[in-house]
């Protein structure tokens, strides 16, 4: 969901962004990509973020973490992708990961409406639930976060974004954000561990950070 420079004009919702609803015609195609040594499928629209092809931030997120196992944890594991747009992660997750329930959330409807079709062209939307933010219910915990987070919505709307959802970790929960060097992942990385949170850079590759943060 966060925001990348190199998009093309025509897939913008009014205005530019991709974390409204956007009016107009779908325009809805599919879209082939590779990551965990598998070839994926994903129907795609105008006025979501990158339709035509997956994020380059994502890639790298993706590239950089597999499958989280979580060994004996107890019930079934809990993952959110958070900025789901239309699906890559969570339906990755639920595919990887098929003990899993993923809460896939968005503020644009027409992402979470193809993120729901993704769930179901792979054959997991019994485990894939798109959100509204309010939709959540805010007692769930997660053990994993997964997320390219819209950095476009402003410094101020960011950190109160990220307090919010990394709540909502468990207590031996980790959140996985991948962001440009380029838009502020140092300066980012710095101001999460001054809220208290142990903010660790796992990887860099093609100008994006991948930061892993933990509750200390």
């Amino acid at each position: 969901m966060s925001q990348s420079a190199g998009e093309a004009p025509s897939d913008k919702a009014p205005g530019g962004h991709y974390f409204i609803t956007p009016g107009g015609p779908e325009r809805r195609r599919v879209v082939a990509m590779r990551f965990w040594d598998t070839d994926w499928d994903f129907e795609t629209a105008a006025g979501v973020f990158s339709a035509d092809r997956l994020d380059p931030g994502t890639a790298v997120l993706l590239r950089e973490c597999v499958p989280p196992s979580l060994g004996q944890a107890p019930g079934p594991p809990r993952f959110l992708d958070l900025g789901c747009g239309y699906g890559v992660i969570a339906t990755a997750l639920a595919v990887g990961v098929p003990t899993a329930e993923v809460d896939a959330v968005d503020v644009n409807e027409r992402a979470l409406a193809l993120c729901a079709a993704n769930a179901a062209r792979h054959l997991v939307a019994d485990r894939v639930h798109p959100l509204l933010p309010d939709q959540a219910d805010p007692a769930i915990r997660y053990d994993e976060i997964w997320s390219n987070p819209p950095i476009r919505i402003g410094k101020a709307a960011l950190r109160e974004l990220l307090l919010t959802w990394l709540g909502r970790l468990t207590e031996h929960g980790v959140a996985r954000l991948v962001v440009s060097k380029n838009l502020g992942a140092d300066s980012l990385q710095k101001w999460l561990v001054t809220q208290g949170w142990l903010a660790e850079r796992s990887a860099s590759a093609k100008g994006y950070r991948v930061l892993s943060v933990f509750r200390p």
